[in-house]
Formats: structure tokens, C-alpha cells, sequence
């Protein structure tokens, strides 16, 4: 049985911040205003889960569904419905891990908050770090009878289109960070969606998700956080961060944002969009 009482959860269940280690999911795993989801992507998804945990689609009704392009920002409308789906009230608090460690997660953070809904966060090193830990693992769980009640409005300045990259990319004091790994960026590996070119915007910079994470999948320490990214963009530059489809860019803006930094957009499009053959330029491996 629970012990908290009414006036325990007739409050709110205010997360630490916009990331929650293991110990604090799994003090509060049982509570009734606690929304916990699986954002992983299709790719990466296993049958084992946190207990509680349900499945989030971001390939699906988390997507706008008209677009010909990966997983993006779908009308606050569908979004609103999507996450009353879930279960989500405005009173909740959501959580979202991901089975890679922190990967699609931090999209999910980012999602909610452009849509107005600022009582989530991510699971630090996710359900790799849960299980490491020995904690126990259950199936998904179904999602609720009773819908949720949360309404959500679209907040601007959260996310860029091309034209903003492009002129990001002209403005001095600005930075657009690609969060995909060195041979993506430099074009000597292959891209995993076809018909794309490879390489990078000319005048991007790549920090690679992965660089601000340590080997167990959890975010590295704030001064390290901070460090590495002043080294790729200096302090007061206004970021725009871009991966290949959306996701990883948004692991780079929860970084950002932890040390302070909260003059970023996520490119939605990012390098499914550019990348495909048209006028965008393009840095390819040999240089042009």
C-alpha cells in the first residue's frame, strides 16, 4: 500500500530537474502522479521495462504523421491527444528512458516542454543503467482506461527550420552543433537513411551525443558537460543543435540547458532534411 497520504498527492510531483537518477525514479516508481515511458526508438526497443513503464511512439502518434520526413514535431492538438493517451493529466510528473541510455529520451523532454508541459524529465543512463544496478524489470505496461486531461499549446523558439540553420550558420554568434558521429559528419560513413549525401553543413561543428556521456551511458558530471561544449561553441553563442533526424540533437539541448545554456533550437528536420539531394550546401568527405 502507498503511505503517502491525500495532501502528498494532491501536490504535484516535482521532479530534482530536467534529469533523475535511478535512485530517484525508484523512490518514486509507485506514485500515482508519476507518467513513466519508454521512449526508444523501434531499433532499439526490448521486451524488458522499468515496471510501470509505457510505450512511447515517437515514429508514431509523437510524430506529425503528414510529413515526409522522420519523427517530427507534430500539432499541439495530435500531441495533446498522444499524451492523454498516456495518461497524462497536468498535475503529472513524466519520465522518459530510453534503452540505449539517454538517446530518444531527451526528445521527449524536449517535445513536452515546447508544448508547454514543464514537469518532465530523463532517466539518467536510462534502462541500461536501471538493470546495472539490479533493479527489477517487468513488461510494458498497457496504457490507461481513464485518458489524461493535459492540453497542450505550442511555445515558440524551440525548434528551427532550415532557413534558421542557414542563417545560423552565417551569424558569428551563433553555433549549429551536429550531434552525429565523426564519420557521419565528415561523410566516411554511410548514412543510415538512403538517398541522403554525405557529410555537413559548411561552418557546423560536430559534438557527438555520445561525448557527453560517460561509459555507462549516464550525462558526465556539469564542469565536464560545460567544458566540452565551450569548446565547440563559446559561452553566449545561441545554439542550434542537429543530429540526423531530430533525436540526438535534443540529448545536445538538455546538455545545453543543463549548464545554463537556454538560447538553443533543435534543427526538427536536421540532416534527413538537408542532406537530401538540392541546393543545401554540403561539406562532403573530400573537403567541397
Amino acid at each position: 500500500m502507498d503511505p503517502r497520504t491525500a495532501a502528498d498527492t494532491a501536490a504535484p510531483l516535482e521532479p530534482p530537474g530536467p534529469v533523475v537518477t535511478t535512485a530517484w525514479l525508484a523512490e518514486h516508481l509507485h506514485d500515482p502522479r508519476l507518467v513513466l515511458v519508454d521512449a526508444s526508438s523501434v531499433l532499439n526497443r526490448t521486451e524488458e521495462a522499468i515496471p510501470g513503464a509505457l510505450l512511447l511512439d515517437l515514429d508514431g502518434p509523437f510524430s506529425d504523421s503528414s510529413a515526409d520526413l522522420p519523427h517530427t514535431l507534430p500539432p499541439a492538438e495530435q500531441l495533446s491527444a498522444a499524451a492523454r493517451g498516456l495518461g497524462i493529466s497536468g498535475t503529472s510528473t513524466v519520465v522518459a528512458y530510453d534503452a540505449r541510455g539517454i538517446f530518444a529520451s531527451a526528445r521527449v523532454w524536449w517535445l513536452l516542454r515546447a508544448a508547454g508541459f514543464d514537469r518532465v524529465a530523463v532517466l539518467d543512463g536510462g534502462l541500461p543503467a536501471w538493470t546495472a544496478e539490479g533493479r527489477p524489470t517487468a513488461a510494458h505496461a498497457a496504457p490507461p482506461a481513464e485518458p489524461g486531461d493535459v492540453e497542450l499549446t505550442a511555445r515558440p523558439g524551440f525548434f528551427a527550420d532550415a532557413e534558421d540553420v542557414a542563417r545560423a550558420l552565417r551569424d558569428p554568434a551563433a553555433t549549429v552543433l551536429d550531434a552525429r558521429s565523426a564519420g557521419r559528419f565528415a561523410g566516411t560513413e554511410p548514412e543510415p537513411r538512403p538517398g541522403l549525401r554525405p557529410g555537413h553543413m559548411p561552418g557546423a561543428v560536430n559534438l557527438p551525443y555520445t561525448r557527453l556521456q560517460g561509459p555507462d551511458g549516464r550525462l558526465l558530471p556539469l564542469p565536464e558537460l560545460r567544458a566540452r561544449l565551450a569548446a565547440c561553441a563559446p559561452e553566449g553563442h545561441r545554439l542550434v543543435t542537429t543530429c540526423g533526424s531530430g533525436l540526438t540533437a535534443c540529448v545536445l539541448a538538455l546538455g545545453a540547458h543543463l549548464t545554463g545554456r537556454d538560447d538553443v533550437r533543435v534543427y526538427d528536420g536536421s540532416w534527413a532534411e538537408w542532406g537530401r539531394p538540392g541546393p543545401r550546401p554540403v561539406v562532403g568527405p573530400d573537403g567541397s
